[in-house]
């Protein structure tokens, strides 16, 4: 069923634009003089009320969906019969990602710091590590022509991901060096590398076909009217 396929744009779509109306409404406190930060981390969006509200909710939203798709490409690679153990590993990870979405969006870093911090090592770490698995994937599990673009583009996205990454645990050096902006920047184009690896789900998505399950009326008549009379009596 193709409609699969917009599951994977929907959550890129609705969480691109809920994170970035955060940003904005972060930058309107700014500029009113209502918060004094000048650098806006993603961890920032999460921090002051009552935009951290609307945060929460958004990864509450993504952590659902990036989960359903989880699931969705575990068994639609589950059905075709191969990789069954690197499956069950991307699965794994994927879960723990999706975990980690939710809760960095409801522990703030300004209340539980090493709660919010470890969610987000889930959250990304785990993240980049289920989509390394779903390239293998991409040429071992599913002979489709989609893979003649979908895993340059998964290769591309989680090289740069992975290299963003490595910048930004040098996030002390950063500090020291004054290039704060420069760490922000890191963290915000990751997380739209992450949005862009969930939309290409839909590449696989769209040829899942899906079978309703429908009660047959006749045949239920007509073993009904070959029934006996005796049969309706004791009844």
């Amino acid at each position: 069923m193709w409609a699969w396929a917009l599951l994977p744009v929907s959550l890129a779509v609705v969480s691109t634009i809920g994170i970035w109306a955060v940003y904005k409404i972060i930058q309107a406190l700014k500029t009113t003089g209502k918060i004094d930060k000048t650098y806006c981390f993603i961890s920032t969006c999460g921090s002051y009320n009552h935009q951290s509200c609307l945060f929460s909710q958004i990864c509450n939203i993504c952590s659902v969906l990036a989960l359903w798709i989880v699931c969705i490409r575990y068994q639609q690679v589950r059905d075709l019969d191969c990789a069954s153990h690197v499956n069950t590993v991307s699965f794994v990870l994927g879960f723990i990602s999706t975990a980690g979405i939710s809760i960095l969006g409801n522990f703030q870093q300004t209340v539980v710091l090493g709660a919010h911090l470890s969610a987000e090592f889930l959250a990304f770490s785990m993240g980049l590590a289920y989509f390394w698995v779903q390239v293998w994937l991409t040429y071992h599990a599913e002979p489709s022509h989609d893979r003649r673009w979908a895993g340059p583009a998964r290769i591309v996205f989680c090289g740069l991901c992975a290299c963003l990454v490595v910048v930004s645990i040098l996030v002390c050096v950063f500090y020291k060096l004054g290039l704060r902006s420069a760490t922000a920047v890191c963290e915000w184009t990751v997380l739209m590398c992450f949005f862009a690896l969930f939309s290409i789900f839909t590449a696989e998505f769209r040829h899942i076909e899906f079978h309703k399950l429908c009660v047959q009326q006749g045949a239920i008549s007509s073993s009904t009217s070959a029934l006996p009379v005796e049969h309706f009596q004791q009844s």
